[in-house]
């Protein structure tokens, strides 16, 4: 595809993203890319010059493990211009160093070179004037918050900017989180209400003079006869939006109602314009206040309203109808007839291209984060989280990354946040420590995801992490080579009763346990509770591991014995890891052998 300015940047895990090696040492890191769905590999029996011009005009991007010199030198011949060249990524044979080559702010290049360095281990080696003076790059951050890029002089602003001639910024629509962004605050001009120019970089749903941001935040109401012609369709689409000076690009998607689910045409428009179709039933669209109700669409559909009445539930709670509904009928060639209007919402809206990355940060030390982490981190303009935890990844966050902090107690407000922002159309990272699936975010923000209705779901990924549970273990030996099972103390969410329960489960069982939320300054006895269960039926000389601050400054990993555990040195930042009857300490190592007495291993 050629990408035009008019469109959102082609997703960098698109399969039209290709990996191409110009060296024999460049397999191993091609291999990573390809394992994380990054890339698909070029044939390697196709000469890598062929192989570019073919595949040129349809493809998002090409990530060439090599010499700069060499692809560069090979993709000379096809350039076309900016706004239409895909984007161009070169990673050295190691995989140390990523560098956008070509297309680093109009096809996402930059971007996309800081997800795969994220995945390497490696370091994105940007030299574009935006990213060296830490400003935002105002050709391109907006694909980031959900907009995509309108009509405008591009180009001069870039340069202008370059020089530190500064344009005047006017927000008419769209999130304003942008504006708290350290690359923003680096002289960026604001002054909103201001008259509009040339120079000026315009965030609006209107059409007009300057370089233009669009936030998805028109609904498109449309009812139509019974197969209505695909072209009366783009008419009376086309002719909404003109009349009112209106952004193709603000559209966020069209509505109808749900008989209309099959209409071929507006499935096709939908498609064509990459646009969701929203569906209502006709009990809800009945109850909407139109301006221009009609008996006999009442009489036909149960509903007064298609057009407008889908416009506005679209647009939601606060949205307004900025064009009530007009009628088009079909011209020579032509079937049927088609009635629009324009809803407004209040917010912008585009789950469709928003994602939810639910990332573990791992016990403490960025060195335990998952490639898959630092990728997701990387993509994400938003991250959501304790404090505390995003101050352990704070330097891995770029200056055009924002974070949101929470209240350590706050958990359903975070996800709250973390799944409306990625409804809005953008990628968001919601951070616990440790494992997101263990005492963390994962399971709440799923259960609130699940209760949006299925066109209304942002994509949704639980990306694996490192527990301290595990570095617990491993510093302490291999004391989890048999069942095993986790145990939280605090009874915040969860009655002492039931955990009561649970310990003595464990304790009858036999399992090696592992106690989260071991003590704090208003629960102080329910861990000497918990040692007495655990000691029920079985010696109190177990093996114990004490461990502190795992993976951060002032880590302590002590070992002990059941019934001399030092109670008073455990708090809310410690694991508590009770061994079983075979587990035992030996030259300062803990060790569960993995099979019982008398047991046949295989």
């Amino acid at each position: 595809m050629s990408l035009n300015p008019s469109l959102p940047a082609r997703p960098m895990t698109d399969p039209n993203c290709w990996g191409l090696g110009l060296s024999p040492a460049s397999a191993s890191v091609l291999g990573q890319l390809q394992q994380a769905r990054l890339v698909q590999l070029a044939p390697p029996e196709t000469p890598v010059a062929a192989f570019l011009a073919e595949h040129w005009d349809s493809s998002a991007a090409f990530v060439a493990v090599g010499a700069c010199g060499a692809i560069a030198r090979l993709i000379a011949p096809l350039l076309k211009g900016k706004h239409l060249d895909p984007a161009v990524v070169v990673v050295d044979p190691a995989g140390r160093f990523v560098i956008p080559l070509l297309g680093g702010h109009w096809a996402g290049g930059e971007a996309f070179s800081q997800q795969v360095a994220a995945l390497l281990g490696g370091q994105a080696v940007l030299t574009g004037s935006s990213s060296g003076t830490g400003r935002l790059a105002l050709d391109s951050f907006g694909l980031g918050w959900g907009w995509r890029r309108g009509r405008g002089p591009w180009d001069a602003l870039m340069k202008a900017a370059a020089k530190g001639q500064l344009p005047l910024i006017i927000q008419e629509t769209g999130l304003t989180l942008w504006k708290n962004l350290e690359a923003a605050a680096a002289g960026q001009a604001d002054a909103e209400g201001c008259l509009e120019d040339t120079s000026s970089l315009v965030i609006s749903h209107r059409l007009g003079d300057g370089c233009r941001w669009h936030p998805p935040s028109l609904w498109l109401g449309i009812g139509c006869e019974r197969h209505t012609s695909l072209s009366l369709l783009e008419r009376v689409v086309d002719q909404a939006l003109e009349r009112q000076q209106l952004a193709p690009e603000a559209v966020a998607g069209l509505a109808s109602v749900d008989r209309k689910g099959d209409e071929p045409a507006l499935l096709a428009l939908a498609e064509q314009r990459q646009w969701p179709l929203r569906l209502f039933k006709a009990e809800e669209l009945a109850p909407v206040v139109v301006p221009t109700p009609s008996d006999a669409v009442r009489k036909e559909m149960g509903t007064a309203s298609v057009a407008e009445a889908a416009a506005l539930l679209a647009a939601g709670p606060k949205g307004t109808l900025l064009a009530a509904k007009r009628i088009e009928h079909a011209r020579d060639f032509e079937r049927g007839a088609a009635t629009l209007a324009v809803g407004m919402a209040a917010v912008q809206w585009a789950p469709g291209q928003g994602q939810l990355h639910l990332i573990g940060s791992g016990p403490g030390r960025l060195d335990l984060l998952t490639p898959a982490a630092r990728r997701a981190l990387a993509e994400s303009t938003i991250w959501v989280g304790y404090g505390l935890y995003l101050d352990l990844l704070e330097p891995l966050r770029r200056s055009d990354q924002l974070r949101c902090d929470g209240q350590l107690t706050q958990e359903r407000q975070r996800c709250a946040l973390a799944v409306e922002l990625a409804c809005q159309g953008l990628t968001v990272a919601l951070v616990s420590s440790g494992e997101s699936g263990i005492y963390g975010m994962a399971g709440l923000a799923l259960e609130q995801w699940l209760e949006l209705t299925g066109e209304n779901r942002p994509g949704f990924t639980v990306h694996p992490g490192v527990s301290a549970l595990q570095l617990a273990a491993a510093r302490a030996g291999a004391p989890l080579m048999h069942d095993f099972c986790t145990i939280s103390l605090s009874d915040r969410l969860t009655p002492w009763a039931t955990i009561e329960q649970r310990l003595r489960a464990a304790a009858a069982g036999d399992f090696v346990v592992a106690l989260y939320n071991p003590r704090s300054l208003g629960r102080d006895w329910q861990l000497a509770r918990a040692m007495a269960l655990l000691s029920e039926g079985r010696s109190g000389r177990i093996p114990v591991v004490l461990a502190r601050q795992l993976g951060r400054a002032g880590e302590q990993v002590s070992l002990h014995v059941l019934e001399d555990l030092p109670l008073e040195q455990v708090d809310m930042l410690s694991l508590v890891l009770v061994g079983n009857s075979t587990t035992r300490l030996v030259d300062g190592k803990m060790v569960t052998p993995r099979g019982y007495p008398g047991a046949e291993l295989r």
